[in-house]
């Protein structure tokens, strides 16, 4: 067997214990997903983005399941979403104490580390309810 071979087989097996660990089913569309996902360093995709990238490399997947499984994901706590306007989301691999810049026209996220930003005056939530977390998305511009 090739290293090619070996390192993408080991790289399933890991990729199927993540989702087992996080109470998910490993089919086949999410650990082809989740292989793209978490191959590299942490990432922002969209939907889009993602789906466009696995059709590349070759994978049969609708959009509509490359949805359902980024918030599958999200919901077992293995993405996190960034909703930075109406009609845009990004899915997060950064789970983590962070925040984020976007260069709206680029449509790119930059991590802001946890550590470096405080959020002051956060209202106290109606009786029942309890604040889970805030999340900011910080808009600039290159000069």
């Amino acid at each position: 067997m090739g290293k090619t071979s070996r390192d993408a087989k080991i790289s399933a097996a890991l990729t199927t214990a993540r989702l087992r660990h996080a109470g998910l089913r490993p089919t086949r569309q999410r650990v082809e997903l989740a292989g793209l996902l978490f191959k590299d360093c942490d990432r922002h995709v969209t939907a889009e983005n993602l789906h466009d990238e696995v059709t590349r490399a070759g994978v049969k997947v609708s959009l509509a399941t490359v949805y359902n499984t980024l918030h599958q994901f999200t919901e077992a706590g293995l993405l996190r979403q960034v909703i930075v306007d109406a009609a845009r989301s990004y899915f997060d691999t950064n789970t983590g104490d962070h925040q984020h810049f976007f260069l709206e026209k680029e449509g790119l996220l930059i991590d802001i580390p946890g550590e470096s930003i405080a959020v002051a005056g956060v209202p106290t939530p109606p009786p029942g309810l309890s604040v889970d977390r805030v999340d900011v998305v910080v808009r600039v511009r290159r000069n």
